[in-house]
């Protein structure tokens, strides 16, 4: 057995000073997560009855038109107030609690080993890592908590007396105002950029990768991976299928394979209601879905 002392000498030899000027910026979904985390929050309200099939799927394919055409800041903005409107009249802590269930169900095994791992070596390394998203900043915390990361940033959707009205408070996170955020946090924080690191997927979050001293495109879009080339940064790729890398729509393949699942599993709520529902028309399927995604390009 090993002495007081001896232990002590242990924990103090492994224990790693803190960085207390750098940090690493994480993109979620694509970069962190595979496909967007909002969706599969949804596909868990949905199965708890949240809102209807029929909700879920023109939410979905939003989703799929929104990555195949590009994320621009507008489209991105309706898509969020339509997901934030799922919430609207609920409690916070009750929506909160209700995620931390989706994430353990529906999130965990989304995780990206790869770039779960480059954040440890951050961790391992004394700095903090925080998740920057367009994604709730509640969800984005939830996630950043199961993962062991330092905190998030994400898009406020407002609340008033603890209830959700189904707005958002200033704007969407994404884009200039993620940089934008990144700053901010940085003074607050007294990190110095030069020696921050940021990782994405999407040639979006050029701004906030621009600002870093270290960037990294992750699972890259085909803008950000010409653009990363041609700036000399480095480039992980953790998918498999370099098919659906070329064609720049691992979103879409991620959103139409659970569509095929979502629509299993609410089979049974769908019949209960398929009185009341008679005349509505049953969501696509997931093939039918990449089809016509691929068909659009």
């Amino acid at each position: 057995m090993k002495s007081g002392r001896a232990v002590d000498e242990l924990e103090w030899a492994l224990t790693v000073s803190p960085d207390p000027k750098a940090a690493a910026f994480f993109d979620v979904d694509n970069t962190m997560m595979i496909g967007a985390s909002i969706f599969h929050f949804a596909k868990g309200m949905a199965a708890r009855d949240f809102f209807t099939w029929r909700d879920l799927a023109t939410f979905m394919a939003r989703q799929v038109r929104l990555r195949l055409r590009g994320e621009h800041p507008d489209d991105l903005h309706t898509t969020r107030e339509s997901a934030l409107a799922f919430v609207a009249g609920k409690k916070v802590e009750e929506i909160v609690a209700l995620g931390e269930e989706i994430f353990d169900e529906e999130m965990a095994d989304k995780i990206w080993r790869g770039t779960h791992a480059l954040a440890r070596l951050h961790l391992d390394a004394g700095q903090r890592v925080w998740l920057v998203t367009a994604t709730p900043v509640e969800l984005a915390t939830i996630i950043a908590q199961r993962l062991a990361l330092t905190g998030a940033l994400g898009t406020v959707a407002e609340s008033e007396d603890g209830v959700y009205t189904g707005r958002l408070v200033g704007d969407v996170l994404h884009g200039e105002a993620k940089a934008a955020a990144v700053r901010k946090l940085a003074a607050l924080e007294g990190l110095d950029l030069a020696f921050c690191s940021a990782y994405s997927d999407s040639i979006n979050d050029l701004p906030m990768l621009s600002l870093v001293g270290r960037a990294v495109a992750v699972n890259p879009d085909s803008a950000l991976r010409a653009e990363a080339k041609r700036r000399g940064w480095e480039i992980r790729d953790f998918r498999t299928g370099r098919k659906a890398a070329r064609i720049g729509i691992p979103t879409a393949l991620g959103i139409g394979a659970t569509a095929g699942g979502v629509a299993a599993g609410l089979a049974v709520r769908r019949a209960r209601r398929l009185e009341a529902e008679a005349a509505a028309v049953p969501p696509p399927t997931a093939g039918a879905m990449l089809r016509a995604a691929l068909l659009r390009r």
